[in-house]
This record gives C-alpha cells, structure tokens and sequence, in this order.
C-alpha cells in the first residue's frame, strides 16, 4: 500500500515537472491570429466571380424553361377556381386530380434542376476550395500565423487588422491563375 502510494506520488510529480515545461515551451511562442472571411475571398476573387456568373447564367436558363409550365399550372389553378361550382363533382375532381398530377410532376422537374444547379456549384467551386486551402496553408507558415480562422464560423469578435482577406483573395487569384 505504502509502495502504491509512493509510486503515485512520484509519478505525479514527474507528469507535473513535464506538464511545467510544456507550458513553459507554448507561452515561449509567439501567437499570431489570422482572421479571414472565406466568403468574401470566394466572391471577390476572379475564379469565384466567373463561378457565380456560370451559376447565375445556368439558372436562369432552367428558371426560363419552367416559366411556360409554371404559367400554365397557375392558368389551370385558376380556371379551376372560376369554373368549378359549374361543373360536375366528377369534373371537377377530374380537374383537381389533373392539376395536382402536373403539380407534382413540375415539383419533380424543380428539385431535378435544384440537384443540377447544386452539383454545378459543387463542381465550380471544388477546385478553387482546394486552391485556396493551399493558399492559406502557404500563406499561414509564411507570414508566421499559428491559425487563420473564418470570421463567420465563431469568431464574435476580431480587430480588423487581423483580417488577411485581401491577402488571401490577391494569392487565390495568383494561384488559380496556374
């Protein structure tokens, strides 16, 4: 029991000495925060405006191919409306069945097209991710940062000097050039 304890006690003492100069090596060091907003370096580098314009253009073509079908769906919603205290019950529920069959069947094309436009952002915005990971890697280890953290994931406060940003987007730009 006495063994035990002194045991113990020693190997307390030896983790406490360690523990001690661990602390001792991580004050020693200079901290240097980075703060960046990711967002902001996608949408004003050259390769994120070409990205979004690419996505803005593509879905403005799908919204224009399902702008006649919207319009008729709203058309026969109406004429549904209008008309059906002078139909038939069975008129009128084989009206109502129509509209709600080609409702579906448009729901079906809209989320078809949201999956498009999706794995489009997807695909554009991959490589320019990738691109600026590298860049703020190389960027962090050259100007001697210990982290670059995103000013809109946790982080409630910042001085604004601490925002390489700009940095960050010039490199992106220079290394999608590549």
């Amino acid at each position: 029991m006495i063994l035990k304890s002194v045991f113990f006690t020693g190997l307390f003492c030896v983790v406490l000495s360690f523990s001690g100069q661990i602390v001792s090596v991580v004050s020693a060091a200079e901290v240097k925060i980075g703060v960046m907003n990711v967002q902001k370096v996608l949408v004003e580098s050259v390769s994120g405006k070409a990205a979004k314009n690419m996505f803005e253009v593509k879905a403005k073509e799908l919204k224009g191919k399902f702008e006649a079908e919207e319009n008729a769906l709203i058309a026969l919603q109406q004429d549904i409306e209008k008309k059906s205290s002078a139909w038939s019950a069975e008129k009128k529920e084989t009206e109502v069945r129509e509209y709600q069959k080609k409702g579906r069947e448009f729901q079906a094309k809209t989320e078809d097209a949201r999956f498009e436009l999706k794995q489009l952002q997807d695909k554009e915005l991959e490589p320019i991710l990738k691109t600026m990971q590298e860049v703020v890697d190389a960027y962090g280890k050259k100007n001697g940062f210990t982290v670059i953290l995103d000013s809109k994931i946790g982080v409630l406060y910042y001085n604004n000097a601490l925002d390489v940003s700009a940095d960050l987007t010039k490199a992106l730009d220079q290394a999608m050039k590549k």
